[in-house]
């Protein structure tokens, strides 16, 4: 694996992303948004395991940084994730030949690729679509108006609002959406895994759900990221690979 560390990718709002490059030339690209209530965490937190699964099995891995609070405010997380999904586009083939571009994130992640997933005019603002994406991997994100959205307009971060910020609200717009890996676990953060299951009712009460695949963990709030299975093999990269080569 060769990496290649804190590239500029918007100067604008000087945030930075990583490239972990496969031995091969020819690759499907996966972008990575952390987790952290949109207030923590890093492109580079402790992602070497399911990193390295990836790059093993012949799949680059952008993970980038974006806006977070308290200094951020909505959307401009999300902004900076569509900034970031251009730029895979615009460079990536500079590294070698892009067999596809799959978006994902874990929890606050998951909530930002669920918002470029659902509501389209983020990416239109940089000429992509949706539809451009190959696939979308939503661990553990929150559908409805994340809490600390709320939190950031004085609202009581445990209420359940289906808004213009909120992925749900957004379901029904589009005709069409790309394949989607959705990943929750039964052990979620409190009312995650209820959410999860109304997104996925959702999709199906618009006839969306066909190409979408849900996976629950037995587990608690994304702690499947940083382990591996009785085999030494990262669990979250083994997800993301069998859904990005069709395992």
């Amino acid at each position: 694996m060769k990496s290649i560390t804190d590239i500029l990718y918007s100067e604008e709002a000087n945030q930075y992303l990583d490239v972990h490059l496969p031995e091969c030339d020819r690759f499907p690209v996966f972008l990575y948004f952390h987790g952290g209530g949109i207030e923590s965490g890093d492109k580079a937190q402790r992602f070497d395991l399911f990193i390295s699964h990836l790059t093993a099995h012949g799949i680059a891995v952008v993970s980038a940084n974006y806006r977070m609070y308290p200094t951020a405010k909505y959307p401009e997380f999300i902004e900076d994730a569509a900034c970031a999904t251009a730029w895979v586009f615009a460079n990536m083939r500079n590294y070698g030949e892009v067999t596809g571009i799959y978006v994902g994130g874990s929890s606050a992640g998951g909530y930002i690729s669920q918002m470029l997933c659902f509501d389209k005019h983020y990416l239109a603002k940089h000429g992509l679509a949706p539809t451009d994406i190959t696939g979308f991997i939503h661990d553990a994100g929150q559908p409805t108006a994340h809490f600390n959205v709320l939190r950031e307009r004085g609202v009581d971060s445990r209420r359940v609002i289906v808004d213009e910020s909120a992925p749900l609200y957004h379901i029904g717009v589009d005709e069409k959406y790309p394949p989607m890996l959705i990943i929750v676990s039964d052990n979620d953060m409190q009312n995650r895994y209820e959410q999860t299951m109304l997104l996925m009712s959702t999709l199906k009460h618009f006839g969306l759900d066909e190409n979408v695949k849900l996976q629950v963990m037995e587990s608690t709030h994304c702690a499947y990221i940083r382990k591996a299975d009785e085999n030494g093999i990262s669990i979250f990269g083994k997800l993301i690979s069998d859904f990005i080569l069709g395992e």
